[in-house]
């Protein structure tokens, strides 16, 4: 009986099923056209959803405000869990201190505006309808 889950060399693993199985994009349609967008490079270049992935890659990836870069270190073709997703790649150091970098400046500016911009606050609407004298 043949196991199709173990990598044989005779096996062709397309970019757009190795990234839906490495669980970066939720389907393989999404993972297609984020490749065709050319948000997904490999080695540096744009890519085709067809390209073939081989171990050692570099495959630099930009998926939601996030840019990861990271190096194929498995195959498969097969969706598992996420903790052996995980075995299939690694992340590059300086890829992780960007992402983190960026997430500390995005925790620093949510929720952060100036005073009397946007929308008045419960207690201004209060306010603002006694000092017009206008019932809602």
């Amino acid at each position: 009986m043949k196991n199709k889950d173990i990598d044989e060399s005779n096996d062709k693993f397309r970019l757009d099923k190795w990234l839906w199985a490495v669980r970066f994009f939720k389907t393989r349609s999404i993972a297609a056209d984020a490749v065709d967008s050319g948000k997904v490079r490999v080695d540096g270049d744009r890519a085709k959803p067809a390209k073939e992935i081989k171990i050692g890659m570099l495959i630099n990836i930009r998926h939601k405000d996030v840019d990861i870069e990271c190096e194929v270190t498995g195959l498969s073709n097969v969706r598992r869990g996420a903790p052996e997703a995980v075995l299939l790649y690694k992340e590059t150091e300086a890829s992780i201190q960007k992402r983190e970098s960026a997430k500390l400046t995005r925790e620093a500016d949510h929720a952060v505006r100036e005073r009397g911009a946007g929308r008045p606050t419960k207690r201004q609407l209060r306010e603002i309808k006694k000092f017009t004298g206008i019932k809602y």
